[in-house]
């Protein structure tokens, strides 16, 4: 990449890693160096083996494990040495794979937690993450843990986007769901992104995420293996081979 190709990549990025080294342990680091940026209104997938790193960067974004070196910028500015509840008033939303929902909370406490900061802007922003999730309104009074898999990881996004941040980021927001609701999900997230939200996900369904996504990054032993399009590398044979299953069948346009 040109110096003004790279100064371009950097003014549209809204969110951007740059030679990041973390990880659980000082001197220990899992992830090595990688890097990437999402772009306003982008649905961008970080792919790659168990054991990769994937996880851990997120949770390093996030301010929940210790960050060697390298850069977090959001919209230009660092996020390095952040508390983890400042990382998302400047504007990261984050959906964990598990823990993502106050089970014993009814689905109105659990969006009005995500909300706590808002003060007078809470009920407005109320209505709208009803809006959104339709399914969630009817049932506003149940108990999250009365809900399907599916509907509390809407409810986990959901809470997410209380507070309107500038990305989301979701750690395996497919797990453990049947495949139509795997869909649902997808799509609502490709909605998001398309409402203006940046999303930047984590995932193990490697294909149905790469035909949702604009672009991915793939993760090797915590450093950048391959990026490009989404559809590029879904339809690489050797993506395919390496990370997405041996002898797939091509999937339609």
């Amino acid at each position: 990449m040109t110096a003004m190709n790279a100064a371009a990549a950097q003014a549209t990025a809204v969110l951007q890693l740059q030679d990041l080294v973390a990880g659980y342990v000082p001197g220990m680091p899992i992830v090595q160096g990688a890097s990437l940026r999402v772009d306003a209104g982008e649905m961008v997938t970080i792919i790659g083996p168990n054991g990769a790193g994937k996880s851990t960067l997120m949770k390093a974004i996030a301010g929940l494990v210790n960050i060697e070196s390298g850069r977090i910028d959001l919209r230009g500015q660092s996020l390095l040495g952040q508390a983890s509840d400042q990382i998302m008033q400047a504007g990261v939303g984050f959906v964990p794979q598990t823990g993502n929902v106050f089970a014993t909370l009814s689905i109105h406490e659990n969006l009005r937690v995500g909300g706590y900061i808002l003060g007078a802007e809470l009920p407005q922003r109320l209505e709208q993450a009803y809006a959104m999730f339709p399914a969630l309104a009817a049932k506003r009074r149940n108990k999250a843990r009365t809900l399907s898999g599916g509907q509390r990881q809407m409810l986990a996004i959901a809470r997410a986007l209380m507070t309107n941040p500038s990305v989301l980021m979701l750690d395996e927001p497919s797990a453990g769901l049947a495949p139509m609701m795997v869909q649902e999900v997808f799509e609502s997230l490709h909605r998001l992104s398309r409402q203006g939200v940046s999303v930047l996900m984590v995932e193990q369904n490697a294909k149905g995420a790469l035909q949702h996504s604009d672009r991915a990054y793939i993760l090797v032993e915590g450093r950048n293996h391959l990026d490009g399009p989404a559809r590029s590398l879904l339809d690489d044979p050797a993506v395919a081979a390496a990370f997405l299953g041996a002898g797939r069948r091509r999937v339609a346009a």
